[in-house]
């Protein structure tokens, strides 16, 4: 099974209800010994901060084509404390409810990430933002470009406020 890295960031400008964007970098060697990197990013018209950091870790697991074992970087609390402390299962058990009932947010991307990591075996990591890790640096360089680009798309599951 190949082993990825997935750096990832998101970012929001005037959260929640401005522009954003993610940015996501793979990192593998292929079976000849050699190292590869993709970058991806996106900007959205108006998005939130959370949705961006899921975006980011979402894209990079539909990039890949076939079953691997990928490590995934984030300095989102959101996105690693979600499955490192089980908060998705408890959200699945309670019928996507958290704490006092009240709805999950961004249910529309938690399930599509659940999706997308469902034929790997995925383990999350949380990295310190803003602290000079060159690929989480490199990710939120991506993604606040992608914020402030001209290409930017719909958020279609962003609820109103």
């Amino acid at each position: 099974m190949m082993k990825v890295k997935i750096y990832t960031d998101g970012s929001a400008r005037g959260n929640p209800d401005g522009p954003g964007g993610y940015g996501t970098v793979l990192e593998y060697v292929d079976t000849k010994g050699v190292q590869h990197t993709k970058e991806l990013s996106q900007g959205y018209e108006k998005t939130t901060n959370n949705r961006m950091e899921l975006m980011a870790v979402i894209a990079g697991l539909e990039a890949l084509n076939r079953s691997c074992e990928v490590e995934v970087y984030s300095d989102s609390k959101y996105v690693v404390d979600a499955f490192n402390q089980h908060w998705v299962d408890s959200w699945l058990r309670k019928g996507w409810k958290r704490g006092k009932n009240e709805p999950v947010k961004n249910i529309d991307l938690w399930k599509r990430l659940l999706c997308a990591k469902k034929m790997h075996s995925v383990t999350f990591h949380w990295v310190k933002g803003h602290d000079g890790h060159p690929q989480n640096e490199r990710c939120d360089m991506l993604a606040t470009s992608a914020a402030d680009g001209e290409n930017l798309i719909v958020d279609e599951g962003l609820e109103p406020l």
